[in-house]
């Protein structure tokens, strides 16, 4: 149980982060908001409800008294004598049943972290409709975050919600049902089957697709992208004890995917860990899009102590300055990465990541508005040009606050949850803006990495800490004020500075000296 005291009231809380357990104790406190330290979760202290993702559970609450100057805590005697787990800290918030009067049906494409907590969002706040999620993916929802970091998990091992949740809350969920076109006009949707669903209102949340290797020989055996449960296993097993050639630097933004063919990696000798295939795909998937900037990931990654160098450590080899040029194969599997300086790399095993792209080329022909990228244009409501029709997650671009209103597409969990929780509360004529900070996480050996905000156009940087300690805090500056910062090993800071972005407040580059 964690007690908090906030001026002269006090609360008691769960103590740790229903998301992954984090100790709330260390965790940001303003005013009746908690933030957890790890990854930017936040909780009203007086009720436990979630007010900011990634997390989907909100926290216990306790009985608080003050007696003679002494503070009492009451709640069942197994909570105060085991030790702290997440059962005893989370708590699903109370929803409505799904009442069969109610005829209104809100059809959710997409089987993702959006399309969930909107589904989650729209039970809570009272809708009795139908609700159906439909996806082409033959999993319920899960956390895609840990595919790149424990690679040997079953995919029931990384389910957020199983199958008998989502039909307690009256969700029917329905899989490998693909999208294959909309009409609009109809309020319906033609599925790849044959069939096809009218719906009242609509959320497009199909997310995004890896993009695609333009070079001969992408088509061999053993030429991988990371999506899928089954995508993880399949790339440990193939890679351990073998040479893993990586394509891509980054999670590269489909701008910068457009610019040619990324940087090439190999392992350095005959055997890769395991732990070296969870955790490097890790670091790259989160960099770059999170700082926006080669720049950015330049000064990261060129010291000596830096997440480059870590990796060097463990065996990995850089190819910064040549370009992919074609795969060559033996027995149709791949055998061999040639780069633009002739040198060639033995591979057994190439994993693709050269950027994404939004999964939306079944609206195509259609009137919904989208950018030359493919990504669906929606307002700060979820809301799309076409009436009832929201989007929400990686396959939108929408206005961001810390850009002035500029225009983005972010690919992460926590904004996607932002996205499908306002998209429900639209749906539902509650006319919320949407409020979030970006917040990105990822591990790499031991060592977190934390990035806040939105440091796209950024012309300054103040870094404090030790780079050789592998210990520092770095703020990106735009027009003299703060809007991003990152961190090796400084929790928790970079949530202390999403809180104070959250709240509106401006950090001047003077303060953050």
């Amino acid at each position: 149980v964690l007690l908090v005291r906030n001026k002269n009231e006090f609360s008691a809380l769960g103590s740790k982060c229903p998301h992954y357990g984090a100790p709330l104790s260390k965790g940001v406190l303003r005013g009746e908001r908690l933030r957890c330290p790890w990854h930017g979760a936040c909780f009203n202290i007086r009720t436990g409800d979630i007010e900011e993702y990634p997390t989907l559970d909100c926290i216990s609450c306790f009985k608080v008294t003050v007696e003679h100057g002494k503070v009492f805590v009451t709640a069942k005697k197994k909570v105060l004598t085991l030790p702290a787990d997440l059962e005893n800290s989370l708590r699903v918030k109370q929803t409505s049943r799904r009442c069969l009067v109610n005829q209104n049906t809100i059809l959710l494409l997409g089987g993702g972290v959006a399309a969930l907590v909107c589904a989650e969002t729209l039970r809570q706040e009272g809708f009795t409709g139908r609700i159906i999620m439909a996806t082409s993916e033959k999993h319920v929802p899960y956390d895609k975050s840990k595919l790149s970091k424990e690679m040997d998990l079953k995919a029931e091992d990384v389910y957020l919600r199983k199958p008998e949740f989502l039909a307690a809350q009256g969700i029917e969920f329905w899989t490998e049902k693909e999208a294959v076109s909309v009409d609009f006009q109809k309020k319906e949707v033609h599925f790849v089957n044959g069939s096809s669903q009218k719906y009242h209102q609509l959320l497009i949340a199909t997310g995004s697709h890896s993009s695609f290797l333009k070079v001969p020989g992408a088509d061999l055996q053993n030429v991988c992208t990371l999506q899928t449960p089954e995508d993880s296993s399949k790339i440990l097993n193939l890679a351990t004890g073998k040479h893993l050639v990586i394509i891509g630097a980054s999670f590269i933004e489909k701008s910068q995917a457009s610019r040619g063919p990324a940087p090439a990696r190999v392992t350095n000798g005959t055997s890769l860990q395991p732990g070296a295939a969870a955790e490097l795909p890790a670091w790259v998937l989160a960099g770059y899009s999170s700082f926006y900037s080669s720049t950015a990931w330049n000064f990261l990654m060129n010291t000596q102590t830096s997440p480059f160098q870590m990796l060097q450590n463990k065996g990995v080899k850089f190819h910064m300055k040549s370009e992919l040029c074609k795969l060559k194969g033996k027995d149709g599997k791949v055998a061999e990465a040639v780069l633009s300086n002739g040198e060639k790399l033995p591979a057994d095993v190439v994993v693709v990541g050269i950027g994404s792209a939004p999964n939306s080329a079944f609206l195509k022909g259609t009137s919904i508005a989208r950018d030359d990228k493919g990504a669906i244009l929606v307002d700060l409501h979820m809301q799309t040009n076409i009436p009832n029709v929201f989007a929400a997650g990686d396959v939108v671009s929408f206005p961001v606050a810390l850009l002035r209103g500029d225009r983005s597409s972010i690919h992460h969990q926590q904004v996607a949850e932002a996205h499908g929780h306002f998209a429900a509360l639209n749906m539902l004529k509650k006319e919320k803006e949407l409020h979030t900070v970006p917040f990105f996480w990822t591990t790499l050996f031991g060592k977190t990495i934390r990035y806040a905000g939105c440091g796209k156009g950024y012309t300054d940087t103040v870094v404090k800490g030790s780079l050789e300690q592998q210990k520092f805090l770095i703020f990106y500056i735009r027009d003299g004020h703060v809007t991003a910062a990152a961190s090796l090993n400084c929790d928790p800071m970079v949530s202390l500075i999403a809180e104070v972005l959250y709240l509106g407040k401006q950090i001047s580059k003077e303060e953050a000296e």
